[in-house]
């Protein structure tokens, strides 16, 4: 496993998966067979409502607590709930996650922010990080922050590579973690010729080239499925490098593409409505 290192020290594996829209049986089954092929980056979320399996997936696995990087968010609804931290890691069971976000810049995202910054200070959270922020947001922040965070979780992919963000984010050495890595799976973006042709270069998948990309850029990439062959898959890329040439190639695809837009309207909605936890 490749490892990144962060600006507080710590390191986080290029590679893991994410759990959005996973069941909890299909999280726990995934999270589980994914530690025991090498993966040590889990990604979920208050909003995801499978911590409670993503932690039984992780006891299941065999695999050390301390080998494995967990990292949730907490929901916008959480963020003026003191005791927030303390049940989200009781759901995952677990003392302490390695990253813990701020899920979107809705509500009182300041005091969820605080929220972080105390869970860092007391070891509950190794590092913090902050989910959908950009724009406005982020420059916001930065007048704010006590602690400067260590990852932005974002949209990413070559169709859209954050150009604007990760200028402000190398300011600071925050890390960006890619979600919709593989652009949504658009059949257009996975059957560029040059994904087909480095495919066939490296004989691997266009999927598995653009995920390689991804960690060539110096981000972390957590792509999700319930099928465990996939898992494995997006797992195998770090045995083959791209040229500086190749990925010169891969930059002229940035077009500025975007496959989620977020609304104020639903930064509102997001504030106050509340996920159902899972009772066990």
């Amino acid at each position: 496993m490749d490892y990144l290192t962060l600006n507080n020290g710590q390191k986080c594996p290029v590679t893991g998966i994410g759990t959005y829209l996973l069941a909890p049986s299909d999280a726990e089954n995934i999270v589980r067979e994914a530690l025991k092929m090498g993966c040590r980056l889990i990604d979920t979320a208050n909003v995801y409502v499978n911590e409670r399996a993503v932690g039984r997936g992780m006891k299941d696995s065999g695999v050390k607590r301390e080998d494995i990087f967990l990292s949730t968010k907490l929901w916008p609804t959480e963020y003026e709930n003191p005791d927030a931290v303390n049940e989200t890691l009781a759901r995952l069971g677990v003392e302490y996650v390695d990253l813990l976000y701020i899920h979107q810049p809705a509500g009182n995202w300041l005091a969820g922010y605080r929220q972080l910054e105390k869970a860092y200070k007391e070891g509950k959270a190794k590092a913090i990080g902050i989910s959908n922020f950009e724009g406005k947001y982020i420059d916001e922040l930065q007048n704010k922050w006590e602690i400067i965070p260590q990852f932005v979780q974002m949209e990413a992919h070559p169709y859209f590579t954050q150009k604007e963000l990760r200028n402000t984010l190398d300011q600071y050495g925050i890390r960006l973690m890619s979600w919709y890595p593989l652009g949504h799976g658009d059949k257009s973006l996975m059957e560029e010729p040059v994904f087909t042709a480095l495919g066939k270069k490296y004989r691997k998948s266009p999927a598995q080239v653009i995920l390689r990309w991804h960690t060539q850029m110096g981000f972390a990439v957590i792509p999700g499925s319930k099928n465990v062959n996939h898992i494995r898959d997006n797992l195998d890329i770090l045995d083959f490098s791209l040229t500086d040439e190749e990925m010169a190639k891969i930059a002229k695809l940035d077009k500025g593409k975007r496959y989620y837009y977020r609304t104020d309207e639903q930064l509102e909605q997001f504030a106050v409505w509340s996920p159902a936890y899972e009772k066990a």
